[in-house]
This record gives C-alpha cells, structure tokens and sequence, in this order.
C-alpha cells in the first residue's frame, strides 16, 4: 500500500485519510509524507471554502480522526485505530492523572489538562482567557501567564488533547470573517468509549510496533531508523 494519491476534493482526503491513515498536512523529515505534496498548491490554499484549510474541521467531524500537532511539531489527520496505538506509545501506558502524579508532567500543562478536560469541546480563546493566560492577536492583546503554546503542544505530542474543530466567527451580517479557532478536546470526550476503552489494552512496545509496521507498508525504501526519529 504506497503511500500514493491526489486530492482535489474533500470526498478525496477523507478517503486518503481512511486509506492510509496517517496524513501529516506539511511536509515532514520523510520525503513525500504529507499532505501538501499530494494536492495541488490551489488546493492546499484558495480564497474559495474549497480547500484543504478550510475542510480540516468538517473532515474532523465527519471522519471522526484524530488531528493536532503529533509528529515533528506539526499537525496530522489520524485514523481512529492508528491514534489509539500512537496515544498508547506516546503516553506510555499513562493517562494523565497518573503521569502527574509519578512526577511525569509539568504543573502549567496540568493546569491546562485540567480546564481542557473539564470544558471539552472548548476554543482556544476561552481556554486563554479563563486559565489566565496572555493573549495577542489582532484585535486584542492582555496579559497573563505565559507558555500556552507551549503546553497545549506537549499535550498533543503526548496524546492527551487533540483538534476538535475549527470554529469560524462571523459578522454582524451573517459573514464568516477570519480564521477557523481551533476547538480542543481530549480523545476520551471527542471519540468516547471506541478509545477510552481500548488505548491501553496493548503495551506501548506492542503499540510502537505497530506503527512501525504501518509505516514500513506506506513507505517500504524508508529506514527504522528514520520511522523512529518521526515516531519519537
């Protein structure tokens, strides 16, 4: 199965995604692994609703996938079957609680863990705004409490909170306006008993493994050794 496809249509990624199940958006240390070197540049990104920005929350929802910044600090698309065995292996056989509590995690990420589990699905903004952090964008800028992005990324390599959706404002007159806001949640709230009740029913080695396995059958001339540098 050659990791091998076009998409000109959201129908297109949704079928690559359920074909070969893992799709990182940008390019990544494994040449041709993404999806930006198999779609055309006026599909990547367009000033139309048809594009490959504007349909990560509609095939989100519609493919139930995992999507978020998990491999090489940049976002994918994750078949559910796939994300249980990455979220096993990331996590390291731990859910949150316990990582915190063997000394594992960061209080800030805790911190943010903890509003995130109790608020799911919730945006970016209000996750800023109630924890307390500062903000700036281009109608607004405040104080507070800094290394958000930095924790909500780790979260997401580590397979605690994952990309939801993406939310669009609008003005006055109906208009969307702006960009999707990201909505997180954690996998346990956005996939429900399909994963929670299976995650950690393998060890990680048996879950890493796996991956391993995947991975070699999309691109068979690649070496382990670069697999585990993008699995890492």
């Amino acid at each position: 199965m050659a990791f091998d496809f076009e998409v000109r249509t959201k129908k297109d990624l949704l079928d690559a995604i359920q074909e070969f199940g893992i799709i990182p958006y940008f390019a990544t240390s494994i040449p041709g692994f993404s999806l930006e070197d198999h779609c055309p540049p006026w599909v990547l990104f367009n000033d139309t609703p048809e594009n490959t920005w504007e349909w990560k929350g509609p095939v989100i929802q519609e493919a139930k996938c995992a999507y978020g910044k998990f491999f090489e600090k940049k976002a994918a698309y994750v078949r559910q079957d796939l994300f249980l065995d990455l979220a096993n292996y990331r996590r390291d056989g731990y859910d949150f609680d316990a990582r915190y509590d063997d000394g594992l995690a960061r209080f800030q990420d805790k911190q943010l863990f903890d509003l995130i589990e109790e608020r799911a699905p919730v945006l970016s903004k209000a996750l800023r705004k109630d924890g307390g952090y500062a903000y700036s964008g281009r109608w607004q800028k405040t104080d507070g409490k800094k290394g958000f992005d930095t924790s909500i990324n780790r979260l997401q390599e580590q397979c605690y909170v994952i990309i939801s959706d993406f939310v669009y404002t609008s003005d006055r007159y109906g208009n969307r306006r702006g960009w999707g806001v990201a909505e997180y949640s954690t996998p346990e709230r956005f996939m429900g008993a399909a994963f929670s009740d299976h995650v950690y029913q393998r060890t990680p080695e048996e879950s890493y493994c796996r991956l391993l396995e995947h991975l070699h059958g999309l691109f068979p001339g690649t070496s382990e050794k670069e697999f585990k540098k993008f699995l890492k």
